[in-house]
């Protein structure tokens, strides 16, 4: 039997979309393999407060440090390729993908790759993250320059609600229908200025919002980037030609 690739998962900004990651990967290894196939994964936990902490001093470079130690100790594990289970995270994404020698796969591609390769027509998408991601324009410099996407964002004051909703309850653990009822708001704005998509641009969103709560597609990076990563795993054992088989 071939060895499916196994799959370096370094942890988010809470442990819940990291599980969800985990959970994801398994299911789709076990769609394709059935019986008693799951992944092989290493994983990486943080204690997140230490990457808070950093993040609100603007101290980047120190949570690119940590990264890279992580990223370094799965390849040493035996990772065949690499997640950061975070949108936030990849803003630090460059300086870890070049301090490993096995693939980091960006969150943003397995997204920006089911939007234009599976019939969708759009040219003008939403995005909903975190201020962190916003700010540093982790979506929006990648989706327009590799794919040629208009990408919307949320005004400076809907980002920094989805900033407090996230930071101060979702990473906790704390979903409510009070911050549900948030995110639907931020994404129909973004709608009436004309998205035709919406990207779930934060891990933890997916915990909160559901793909069926907005009137035009959604796209939950998470779920697409934990997809993608399995289908990583399969192709390298040569079950798969395409990823996009998945």
């Amino acid at each position: 039997m071939q060895k499916i690739g196994t799959i370096g998962l370094i942890g988010g900004m809470g442990w819940q979309q990291t599980a969800e990651y985990i959970q994801i990967i398994n299911e789709k290894i076990h769609e394709r393999l059935g019986g008693f196939h799951t992944a092989r994964c290493v994983t990486w936990f943080f204690d997140t407060a230490e990457l808070e902490e950093l993040q609100r001093a603007g101290k980047w470079f120190e949570v690119a440090e940590i990264l890279v130690d992580a990223a370094q100790r799965l390849e040493k594990c035996g990772a065949d390729v690499i997640l950061v289970c975070s949108n936030t995270l990849h803003r630090v994404a460059e300086e870890v993908a070049v301090s490993i020698t096995v693939p980091l796969l960006h969150i943003v591609d397995p997204t920006a790759e089911v939007i234009t390769n599976e019939g969708f027509s759009f040219q003008k998408v939403g995005l909903v993250g975190t201020a962190y991601t916003i700010e540093r324009n982790i979506y929006v410099e990648r989706l327009q320059i590799n794919y040629g996407l208009e990408v919307l964002v949320p005004t400076p004051e809907d980002t920094l609600l989805v900033h407090k909703i996230i930071y101060e309850g979702l990473v906790k653990g704390h979903i409510s229908e009070e911050s549900n009822d948030h995110y639907l708001g931020i994404m129909h704005r973004l709608v009436d200025r004309g998205a035709e998509a919406i990207i779930l641009g934060c891990s933890e969103v997916m915990l909160s919002v559901s793909e069926d709560d907005c009137g035009v597609p959604i796209f939950n990076s998470t779920k697409l980037h934990a997809e993608a990563a399995a289908a990583y795993a399969l192709q390298m054992a040569g079950l798969i030609d395409d990823p996009m088989e998945m």
